[in-house]
């Protein structure tokens, strides 16, 4: 369908259901920081902007020692220095940097104890014909594979040093449906691994999990947070804000979460639910 019929066929619906075509807001309700996050040392992959730069202004008000990563070092330097928080340019691709970049890390942090995978990326190809390799590779390398391998290592270090810890792992909805584009499936395999690495953790004292959110305002989605929230596919028919994410996210890595471990929580309002007469 074009451009031009989905304008038309959307005006449509506005005429005869009265759909609101502007001014779609959120009204939001945040708990007030109780430093529940005092003493937790937080790597955010991608914490520039965002997500995850919401969830570590969420972290910090809580109490938390912070370091955010990403490639674009000039964003990463002003955003630590907006925070108080740490950072080190990282890329997610390139998985030969992980080992040094733990260990700059344990440095910053004096101890890491929890990681937030959050760096993503998706192409938005119109569909399986647009999919090049290149960009095949590009995101399962950034979604998937960087996700893994840095896990793989903070967990090293974890067994090495007999510590407990948490794993948070930001994946979306759409691994939660069937999907004919490399985005969806890299969030498909995240939730796998989620569950199997959470699984075989557990008894170790480490905890893993995963938020999956419905879409979100970001530089990659396209939407606005001060603008027009408006989303015809979405349940609440608006797209989501960053800070409610990272207040989901906040009590995930805190310990009032502490029996929860393997989960992959959807924020999304039940839009993927297959109910029979959706």
């Amino acid at each position: 369908m074009t451009r031009f019929k989905k304008i038309i066929k959307r005006s449509i619906k506005y005429v005869l259901y009265g759909i609101p075509t502007n001014n779609i807001t959120a009204q939001i309700v945040y708990t007030p920081p109780t430093e529940k996050l005092k003493g937790k040392k937080i790597i955010i992959t991608g914490g520039g902007k965002g997500i995850g730069l919401a969830m570590a202004k969420r972290f910090i008000a809580e109490g938390a020692e912070v370091l955010i990563t990403g490639r674009d070092e000039k964003t990463l330097i002003e955003r630590s220095e907006e925070l108080n928080c740490h950072y080190l340019k990282l890329d997610m691709e390139d998985i030969n940097s992980f080992e040094s970049f733990i260990l700059k890390a344990e440095t910053l942090l004096n101890g890491i104890n929890c990681l937030v995978n959050n760096a993503g990326i998706s192409l938005h190809e119109e569909s399986y014909k647009d999919i090049t390799t290149k960009g095949f590779d590009l995101q399962f390398n950034t979604n998937f594979r960087g996700g893994y391998f840095l896990t793989q290592k903070i967990l090293n270090l974890y067994h090495k040093e007999n510590r407990t810890g948490n794993i948070l792992f930001i994946s979306s909805e759409t691994g939660e449906t069937v999907d004919n584009r490399p985005y969806g499936w890299t969030k498909a395999a995240v939730n796998s691994m989620v569950q199997g690495l959470a699984f075989q953790e557990m008894p170790k004292g480490i905890r893993i999990n995963a938020i999956a959110p419905g879409v979100t305002c970001s530089d990659m989605t396209g939407y606005k947070s001060n603008g027009n929230l408006y989303r015809e596919k979405s349940i609440i028919k608006r797209a989501y804000l960053a800070d409610e994410i990272a207040e989901v996210a906040t009590f995930l890595v805190s310990d009032a979460s502490g029996c929860i471990s393997g989960q992959i929580l959807l924020c999304n309002n039940g839009n993927t639910i297959n109910a029979r007469w959706k």
